[in-house]
């Protein structure tokens, strides 16, 4: 586990910053993000995997995935699936990724009932560390709240702890 914990702050009411020093090569973050094979060893909660992970990694390319929790000992969420699906409006190689987040179903629809979310991650190059900078705009502050009380932060802690463990796997 690395000291460097991540920082969240509040901008606006509605743009949750998140920020996080990883202890690899800014192309090899970079690549975590862009390749389906390492998505799926990292990305969601801790006792969740990715069943499904199709990326078709261009502007206007989507990505679409399924986490499905596997741990008896989340009671409730033990075999629940959650669909997402993100379009992508910028890549910027390796140094940005900007895409709307959604949730949606296992056919890539989106859940109209649930917030989007702009997503805009930045990769700073720090002598051979990177510095991942997530900027994510909600429609309202009500939007935020409710992926807050969903427990978002949490998710998006383990999941950039997952990431950092996958880091340390390949480099």
């Amino acid at each position: 586990m690395s000291n460097n914990a991540m920082v969240s702050r509040i901008e606006n009411d509605r743009v949750l910053v998140l920020e996080r020093v990883f202890d690899a090569p800014r192309d090899l973050v970079f690549k975590m993000f862009k390749e389906p094979e390492h998505l799926k060893r990292w990305w969601g909660p801790r006792g969740w995997e990715v069943p499904v992970c199709n990326v078709d990694f261009r502007p206007g390319g989507v990505w679409h995935y399924c986490m499905k929790c596997v741990d008896q000992n989340q009671g409730q969420f033990f075999g629940m699936e959650s669909w997402g699906k993100g379009v992508y409006k910028v890549i910027v190689e390796p140094e940005t990724i900007s895409y709307t987040d959604y949730f949606s179903d296992a056919d890539g629809n989106t859940n109209e009932t649930m917030p989007s979310t702009e997503i805009t991650l930045e990769f700073i190059d720090l002598d051979g560390k990177t510095k991942l900078v997530n900027r994510a705009e909600y429609v309202s502050a009500e939007a935020l709240k409710t992926v807050m009380d969903m427990g978002m932060l949490q998710g998006i802690t383990e999941t950039w702890d997952r990431l950092e463990e996958r880091l340390n796997e390949v480099k």
